[in-house]
């Protein structure tokens, strides 16, 4: 392995490891599940951490069936990462326009007539 492929691995455990203490936490202290946005920032945030646990497995197992199985579930958690990203934009946008409520808050009293 030359000093690129130390570097990749050693990053990409990195950011598995930070992902894993962030969603620790985060499932900890956070009502995370109550809001859209918590589940989008956990899902996120795992997604991401998994990628760079396929990146340390990957180099690790780089031939055979280990191989075939991380490269279907790397495709797998790039549509994964797509759709968040998506999800994400409809956020902004919902958030961005006054007349709706936010997508974390329940609208609060009657609705007007």
């Amino acid at each position: 392995m030359d000093c690129a492929q130390l570097a990749n691995v050693a990053a990409s455990g990195l950011v598995a490891l930070c992902s894993l203490v962030f969603a620790v936490v985060y499932d900890r202290k956070a009502p995370w599940r109550s809001t859209p946005v918590g589940r989008h920032i956990m899902t996120f945030t795992v997604a991401i951490g998994a990628l760079g646990a396929y990146t340390v497995a990957i180099t690790v197992w780089d031939h055979g069936a280990p191989a075939a199985v991380f490269r279907t579930i790397r495709t797998c958690l790039l549509v994964v990462i797509a759709a968040l990203v998506v999800q994400r934009i409809r956020m902004v946008i919902r958030a961005q326009h006054h007349d709706v409520p936010p997508v974390d808050r329940e609208p609060s009293g009657p609705p007007a007539v």
